[in-house]
């Protein structure tokens, strides 16, 4: 395999000396799909013909491609080799400011009187409080009002919250950043499903902590995988995402929730509960931080049940000391959260309209897939009634990856995300996820799906692509 056009990662490699050379090998893949030099189909040197030219022992490179697998920038396939995917186009903002419908939110308020009722609200803050207040640094994690507003939030998950140790965050991604950054930095490893939140291995991938990967099943983590890597001692912290997983839309069952925390408490592991869906279901599932409350640390917030442009989230930490540490991690990375934006939210948590909007919410992702059963109905997929996201297995007659598909399927319109996305064990299954909120409508909404059947359905539409 010619190797000339990889020359210069050689000279990239010296002067970078003070990054690994497996995270360094992946910043130089997507530097080059990013200046054309790589172009989708192209097949990368063999591991040990890089490994020679880099002179850089065959562990470092087979690390360097797994990493650049699961930043989604490849695809590797023993005995075939390694491909470039390239990086997903994204479809435009719509009229420059709606978000694009891969990223996964709640349905838009359509209830006029709803969305004039938080209109109502955001005026009575900014007019009933003090701006320059607002507008100056404040404590970091809330005010005590705040964090017993969020306590109330999440009040029929966690009803035996303590205000003191809730911290409030600019949402549920910088709490992640902290919490990685303070659990894995000595350990430099993460546990996780075979399947997690894009943005998690994001995370991961800046901050150099390796993901891994313990066999998994439709609820997630299986028990036995899990206590074999903690009687090993190869994991110290364990990432779960345990109601309307992103992205196969599973729940955990209450026997493997508190398996889970048994095994968290005999073997001291610490767990990161992202419970961003926790609120969605209108019947809801006890937190994993319930039954392990001393070593769980619980993340939620108004992302997924109210709106992502309100950045506000809460985490729980295990003990008031705990909770101090995180502080200082969350205060480094985002200094605060926006004190505006804490206040609307603890308005809307003390009378109700939070509650409202996810009421509201809940009822239209209910229409939004029954119209999608009505459509797809000859195709099977994983969902939840309460949800907007679908994970769908491709038909085994299709022969272009999940990768190809989603960007077929994404420039006609369709918000499709390749499964390679979401995997972490370099082994992604033949399936895309499917959001059905944000801010389409139901009319548009039902022609991608018709477009989606039809395409799934003829096994030779792709042969094109």
């Amino acid at each position: 395999m010619p190797t000339e056009k990889y020359r210069h990662w050689v000279t990239e490699l010296q002067q970078g000396k003070k990054r690994p050379a497996y995270l360094l090998i992946a910043d130089l893949i997507e530097s080059d799909i990013d200046r054309g030099v790589l172009q989708t189909r192209d097949r990368l040197p063999a591991l040990r013909d890089l490994a020679d030219l880099l002179s850089l022992n065959y562990t470092t490179v087979t690390r360097a491609y797994k990493e650049a697998s699961n930043r989604g920038l490849i695809d590797s396939h023993p005995g075939s080799g390694s491909f470039i995917k390239g990086k997903t186009h994204t479809l435009p903002l719509r009229n420059g400011s709606d978000i694009e419908m891969t990223m996964n939110s709640p349905p838009e308020i359509e209830d006029a009187a709803l969305i004039q009722q938080v209109r109502d609200d955001m005026n009575r803050t900014l007019a009933s409080q003090d701006l320059p207040s607002l507008l100056r640094y404040q404590d970091f994690g809330g005010s005590i009002t705040d964090k017993e507003a969020g306590a109330l939030f999440l009040h029929a998950l966690f009803p035996r919250m303590e205000p003191q140790r809730i911290l409030v965050c600019p949402g549920i991604h910088s709490a992640l950043l902290a919490l990685l950054s303070l659990h894995c930095s000595k350990s430099n490893s993460l546990c996780v499903g075979s399947l997690v939140y894009p943005g998690l291995k994001a995370i991961a991938a800046q901050l150099g902590i390796q993901l891994l990967s313990v066999d998994s099943d439709q609820q997630g983590p299986r028990l036995r995988a899990l206590e074999t890597l903690c009687k090993a001692e190869k994991i110290h912290t364990l990432y779960v995402n345990p109601t309307l997983q992103n992205p196969s839309t599973a729940s955990m069952s209450r026997a493997r929730r508190e398996g889970i925390a048994d095994l968290a408490l005999r073997y001291n592991l610490t767990l990161i509960e992202d419970d961003a869906y926790g609120l969605v279901p209108e019947i809801k599932h006890p937190p994993i931080a319930t039954y392990a409350p001393e070593l769980t640390y619980y993340i939620n917030g108004f992302s997924k049940c109210f709106g992502a442009g309100c950045r506000t989230a809460y985490l729980y930490a295990p003990t008031k000391l705990a909770t101090q540490r995180v502080a200082g991690a969350l205060r480094a990375l985002s200094v605060m959260s926006s004190p505006i934006t804490t206040s609307l939210a603890t308005r809307w948590i003390q009378n109700g309209t939070v509650s409202k909007v996810t009421q509201a919410q809940r009822q239209q992702s209910r229409a939004l897939q029954q119209l999608a059963k009505t459509v797809l109905h000859p195709l099977k997929y994983q969902y939840h009634g309460d949800g907007f996201h679908l994970w769908l297995p491709l038909p085994k007659s299709f022969s272009a990856n999940p990768s190809d598909v989603a960007v077929y399927l994404r420039n006609h319109g369709i918000s499709a995300v390749s499964s390679a996305a979401f995997c972490t064990d370099n082994n992604p299954p033949d399936a895309i996820r499917l959001c059905l909120g944000g801010a389409v409508n139901q009319k548009e909404l039902q022609q991608r799906l018709i477009l989606l059947r039809d395409t799934l359905q003829d096994s030779g539409s792709l042969m094109l692509m």
